[in-house]
């Protein structure tokens, strides 16, 4: 009787043992290829179940770089499991620190991701949801890394006394991993294989978040490989447009508003650029706020020379969008207008004759009077780069037709500034520009010119009246002063 209890409770026991196994195995992912017969009777290898978690890591056990075969070299069916396993095994970081540290490490890693590279490129990389899983978290180990600081922050100089553009930039000394890992990226987003639906669950919105915080890094390179890929990102994943629009915007207002470290603005600006020749018109609330509220504000930093041009190039693409937004601006441009940086001054010029070449004369008109206030204010600038290049933007053909529809008010504005530098600036090339200048108001409405040459004789008649009575009265408080003291 004994034994039979014994036997009966050995039985269950075998039974739970069998049913725990098989429940352990169904719950984790296959890590070995199966074998099924062929047609032919003979046994074929197959890979694993695509239908995987793919938020699930495929290997539990630490990468190690090791010589495994070339995918090429193996059959079609087995091509996806030894995938993974070089995804995995490029996972593992090497040590860059010293060239005589692990030299066949380095070179083994380097030329699995050169094969990656490779597959994904030609005609037969075949990547499915799992492969693409494992593919995505070897490219999260390798680039979401801590950054290093900036030069200042190393040496203890205050920012404001470092000019980016006279610093050596910073490069990363494992650029020849780095760089075939952001390739392999690249490749796997602008691959007309991959889905959008299925590559969503990876290339979600932590993942462009963190590529985003990579703008970061000092080494150009990496930024330009970023721009790119971002840029790929952003086309080929309509549904991630919304949120990497507004994270850009939110890096922008860091910048303004907190950190003022400007590495990758430049080439975040270019991405924009590209964004926003794609509004649609009429645009948006949301596009012009974020002009007013994060693009315009730009202008106002010390470091604008560095992103200027594609600063300017957004502000344009702006206003040949919607003409109605030339106004704003305009006004936006004399907001944070420099008032003692002359080399500033001169892009701020430059960047004025960019966006009154696509202005209409309906929104001309809005802003005129305090436009060219400004602008006299300009001719007259002691630092003759700024004179000169306000008055070169009398050789654009477009801004003197709109000058010309507008003559009434802008004549009397300008004409005392120039009649100022034809007496008394010190530059000579200011000086023969602005003789040039006057001849053409001269030549637009002769009736008017001659006006406003007496309106100024009278002006100057006035002034030295009053410079006069002035004198007079400082002579009548020095003798009774005299007087007193007598």
């Amino acid at each position: 009787m004994f034994n039979k209890i014994i036997k009966k409770f050995t039985k269950s026991d075998q039974e739970t043992t069998s049913t725990v196994n098989t429940v352990v195995r169904s719950s984790r992912p296959p890590t070995t290829a199966t074998t099924v017969p062929t047609p032919n009777g003979e046994s074929q290898s197959t890979a694993p179940s695509p239908s995987q978690t793919p938020n699930q890591p495929m290997f539990t056990t630490p990468p190690s770089l090791e010589v495994l075969p070339l995918l090429k070299d193996v059959s079609s069916s087995d091509r996806p499991l030894l995938f993974m396993k070089k995804a995995h095994m490029c996972s593992c970081q090497c040590d860059f620190s010293d060239s005589l540290i692990m030299p066949r490490e380095k070179e083994i890693k380097r030329q699995t991701l050169l094969e990656l590279v490779d597959f994904l490129h030609s005609s037969s990389g075949k990547v499915n949801e799992t492969m693409q899983s494992e593919l995505i978290r070897m490219v999260s180990a390798n680039i979401f890394r801590p950054l290093p600081p900036a030069h200042y922050e190393n040496t203890g100089a205050p920012p404001e006394g470092n000019d980016p553009e006279e610093e050596e930039p910073y490069l990363e000394p494992w650029w020849p991993h780095l760089q075939l890992i952001y390739e392999l990226l690249l490749r796997y987003v602008v691959s007309s294989e991959i889905e959008p639906r299925t590559a969503k669950k990876f290339i979600n919105h932590t993942f462009v978040s963190k590529l985003l915080d990579l703008f970061d890094s000092e080494d150009p390179r990496e930024r330009e490989y970023l721009k790119t890929v971002l840029h790929r990102i952003y086309g080929k994943f309509i549904f991630h447009r919304p949120f990497i629009r507004c994270s850009i915007y939110n890096i922008f207002y860091k910048y303004l508003y907190e950190t003022e470290r400007c590495v990758g603005i430049g080439e975040l600006l270019e991405i924009l650029g590209s964004v926003i020749n794609g509004f649609t018109v009429p645009m948006r609330e949301e596009h012009v706020l974020y002009l007013v509220k994060a693009i315009l504000p730009l202008h106002k930093s010390k470091s604008i020379s560095i992103y200027h041009q594609q600063l300017s190039y957004c502000v344009t693409q702006f206003v040949e969008k919607d003409y109605k937004l030339a106004d704003t601006v305009i006004r936006g441009l004399l907001k944070y207008w420099p008032l003692t940086n002359c080399n500033k001054e001169v892009l701020f010029l430059g960047e004025l004759e960019e966006v009154l070449d696509v202005t209409e004369p309906s929104e001309f008109q809005h802003s005129v009077v305090p436009l060219f206030t400004k602008i006299g204010k300009c001719l007259n600038s002691s630092h003759f780069q700024v004179a000169e290049r306000a008055l070169f933007l009398w050789n654009n053909e477009h801004i003197v037709g709109l000058i010309s529809e507008n003559k009434d008010v802008i004549f009397p504005i300008i004409f005392e500034a120039l009649e100022r530098n034809m007496k008394g600036h010190w530059n000579q090339a200011v000086h023969g520009l602005s003789e040039n200048v006057r001849r053409m108001f001269m030549e637009m409405d002769t009736e008017l010119f001659e006006e406003c040459e007496k309106r100024h004789a009278e002006n100057e008649a006035k002034a030295c009246k009053l410079l006069e009575q002035r004198e007079m009265t400082w002579k009548r408080l020095e003798e009774a002063a005299s007087l007193a003291s007598n």
